[in-house]
């Protein structure tokens, strides 16, 4: 029996509207502010949660020195088309692309995240 309907992911940041404007408009979900803590939200009900965090490090993929820790990897019907609107959002191309099937960008934040192709 399950005890939740969906898990919430929390993502630390220096400016949790900022990166949840990022993500509301790449995934086209509801972006809801309160101070320090700002989620997204689908119709359906998945949430993301951005949480102000002070003295942020963001990580340095691929190396380990700073880790990812997480990363969100995010379904697309067309890589070309999908990387030009996250590159407008705001997110980087990282120079380090290990695969062909998915493409992996920064965040505003420096959080690694994949485009992969359905």
């Amino acid at each position: 029996m399950a005890i939740a309907r969906f898990p919430s992911i929390v993502i630390d940041c220096p400016d949790a509207g900022a990166l949840a404007a990022f993500y509301g408009a790449m995934l086209d979900w509801k972006v809801e502010v309160a101070p320090g803590w700002v989620e997204i939200r689908a119709e359906y009900g998945q949430c993301i949660s951005f949480q102000e965090v002070e003295g942020y490090t963001a990580p340095k993929w691929p190396a380990q020195e700073v880790p990812q820790q997480m990363h969100l990897d995010v379904v697309v019907d067309d890589l070309d088309a999908a990387e030009a609107a996250v590159l407008e959002l705001g997110a980087t191309r990282h120079e380090h692309q290990p695969g062909t099937t998915f493409r992996v960008f920064l965040d505003p934040a420096g959080h690694p995240f994949c485009l992969c192709l359905n």
